[in-house]
């Protein structure tokens, strides 16, 4: 029998060592330390955390049509959970404006080249890609919508026929809905059900995100991949992809806006609860940067896209030296060169780049989503590596949402630059670089056997008996 008299000391540990093996293990993270001290409390394993990511058998393609860069990538999913990429090509943008397709044998010729070199790099030849959605002006609206289900259990059905009625809803003439995206269901009084399948109810309600498009712009883009003997086998929203490649899942439980800014357009994207909100985009990316130092300096847009590349910056602040820089200038049949320094190129840059950023502020504060675009940024994309950018963001970007009152508990939003994460196989020169978080983030969602954030698809087996095609036949009509 113990005696209730022994010291700890006798037990062959002193209390001093004790409460050290304590502090070990909650600063392991394997347990949590009670306030008083005595006990710790074991964290319950995440089942989610330990199930490995499920691909899809097979390689997969995509890519990613831009402005200023055309990007294709071949991968395969692996059985530890990894995503490889074994084949990738870029090249220089050609017959794209803005995002959309512009000049059809140009960008036909950019996508066979691009194309091409990956598949010469992963040995293996392709006819389908997924490509990023950019062109078509694209639009995100958030719809309510209610099902009557009768006291019965949620079935499969009744949840397509909810996604079928919202997309009905959202039907607007000259454009097509690209995503259908539940962010929630409420069974009649229990909200923030996620899948309600099996749930007993008399109304189901959804919260669904519709991303659509212009159709003419979509035929158009789907034009030039069958021109390159390509079948486009699915669109996916570019924020939507960028944000697949730079967050954690904690971040997108939180709440995290993604700004993808590339060459022709910034887009953005609004995570939170675990799925994304709000997307939208500005017709102002880093080309439009570049155009005003040819304009500015009188130098060539190559030579301009240099001086930005190597000695831009969108923070004055951050010229410790004035430096003083060579320019060619254009239109002399005799190469004739000028001087300035690195504040007047700077001069240049800062006022689109704050224009892009309060652009983008603007886009935040009017998509009416409250504290869920009260989070922090992620800035990615080719024209997020700006040097000077991350502070220029934090200024304009990192203030509360509501102007005269901090967001939420009163944090203010923070800004980091993001780039692809969980990917092997990127080139090792620019896996950093955030010019390829939309690629990365397109074969992450093409690979992925389960859609992200429950994207719902309308492909339904064909109607086999002689009945189904007849109520298949009436329900098509009515």
């Amino acid at each position: 029998m113990s005696d209730p008299t022994r010291s700890p000391a006798s037990s062959g540990f002193s209390l001093s060592d004790r409460l050290h093996k304590k502090r070990t293990t909650a600063a392991t993270g394997s347990s949590l330390l009670m306030s008083g001290g005595e006990s710790s409390l074991p964290l319950p394993p995440s089942e989610k955390n330990k199930r490995p990511h499920t691909w899809l058998n097979g390689y997969t393609a995509v890519l990613d049509i831009g402005s200023t860069k055309i990007t294709c990538l071949i991968g395969k999913g692996e059985p530890n959970g990894n995503l490889r990429v074994v084949g990738y090509g870029w090249r220089r943008s050609a017959g794209v404006r803005n995002g959309a397709i512009t000049e059809l044998q140009e960008a036909e010729a950019a996508i066979r080249a691009t194309v091409g070199q990956a598949e010469t790099m992963a040995e293996r030849p392709i006819d389908k890609v997924v490509v990023n959605l950019s062109c078509g002006h694209p639009a995100s609206r958030l719809f309510n919508v209610r099902w009557p289900i009768g006291g019965r259990v949620v079935t499969e059905a009744d949840i397509r026929r909810v996604v079928t009625e919202g997309r009905i809803q959202a039907t607007v003439q000259g454009r097509e809905v690209i995503h259908t995206l539940p962010i929630d269901f409420t069974v009649d009084d229990t909200e923030g059900v996620s899948d309600p399948r099996g749930h007993l109810c008399e109304t189901l309600k959804a919260r669904l995100h519709i991303i659509d498009a212009a159709t003419t712009a979509l035929m158009n883009l789907e034009t030039v991949l069958s021109r390159a003997e390509l079948k486009m086998e699915a669109l996916v929203s570019s924020p939507l992809a960028s944000g697949l490649s730079v967050l954690d899942a904690d971040e997108r439980d939180l709440g995290t806006t993604v700004v993808d800014m590339g060459g022709g357009t910034t887009s953005l994207a609004v995570f939170g609860e675990g799925q994304i909100l709000h997307t939208a985009q500005i017709g102002v990316g880093g080309l439009h940067v570049t155009r005003d130092i040819a304009r500015g300096l009188s130098t060539s847009l190559e030579n301009a896209e240099r001086l930005k590349t190597f000695y831009g910056s969108a923070d004055l602040a951050s010229d410790v030296e004035d430096e003083i820089l060579t320019v060619e200038l254009l239109g002399n049949d005799v190469p004739h060169f000028e001087q300035v320094s690195r504040a007047q190129l700077g001069h240049i840059i800062r006022p689109r780049v704050e224009e892009t950023l309060e652009l983008v502020r603007e886009k935040l504060d009017g998509a009416g989503l409250g504290t869920a675009a009260s989070g922090r940024i992620v800035l990615t994309g080719g024209a997020s590596l700006l040097d000077g950018i991350r502070p220029m963001a934090e200024r304009i970007l990192g203030m509360p949402v509501s102007s005269g009152r901090p967001s939420g508990a009163g944090f203010t939003r923070s800004v980091r630059l993001g780039r692809p994460k969980h990917i092997i196989g990127l080139p090792e020169n620019t896996a950093a670089a955030a010019g390829f978080a939309t690629a990365a983030g397109l074969l992450c969602w093409a690979a992925s056997a389960e859609r992200p954030f429950g994207d719902v698809e309308f492909r339904e087996a064909a109607p086999t008996g002689f009945l189904q095609k007849l109520v298949a036949f009436i329900r098509e009509r009515v």
